[in-house]
């Protein structure tokens, strides 16, 4: 069975018809859904869910610190092995354990978060197709390979290529 990581940036606070017609095929197609617990994407995508009482979710936060469980899904608390990391460091340690549990990804992208471009980014060095939703450009992308992020990455202009700069190693390793 196929497990989708639903992520995205922290400024998507609204889902819009687009979006919620992509979740409700998750649902019809009773996907397994992976989504953390931050505001913005996170909560709005599990908003929806719950209003769907949809019972497929796993919710995964960092041990001991749960933001959001909107519906009191099962949790996956993730340990830090460092305990000095703080903020984006922190946090991406879940999503990386998401990003390797998932089979998928759908990825709802404001064209600046760094984070999300990360999650993306690891989803495509994994082999593992990610649909991008870039809310500004309001459009669907999917994007299997390298060549397809660059692609996109062009279209998405100044404000993506800074992104992608600012995720550093994960960008070189895909990229050389």
């Amino acid at each position: 069975m196929k497990t989708v990581f639903v992520g995205g940036s922290r400024h998507i606070s609204r889902l819009n018809s687009e979006v919620k017609a992509r979740l409700d095929r998750l649902i019809e197609q009773n996907l397994s859904v992976l989504v953390g617990d931050a505001n913005g994407a996170d909560r709005a995508v599990q908003q929806y869910l719950r209003h769907h009482d949809y019972s497929k979710v796993q919710v995964f936060c960092m041990q001991g610190h749960c933001r959001n469980n909107v519906g009191k899904w099962p949790v996956v608390e993730i340990g830090a092995a460092k305990k000095n990391l703080r903020g984006a460091e922190f946090y991406s340690i879940k999503d990386r354990e998401m990003t390797n549990l998932a089979s998928i990804g759908l990825m709802l992208w404001d064209g600046k978060s760094s984070g999300t471009l990360a999650n993306i980014v690891r989803l495509i060095d994994q082999r593992k197709p990610v649909v991008v939703y870039h809310s500004k450009l309001r459009e669907f992308n999917n994007l299997k390979t390298l060549s397809d992020l660059h692609a996109f990455l062009r279209r998405c202009g100044t404000d993506a290529a800074r992104s992608f700069e600012s995720i550093g190693e994960s960008a070189e390793r895909v990229l050389f």
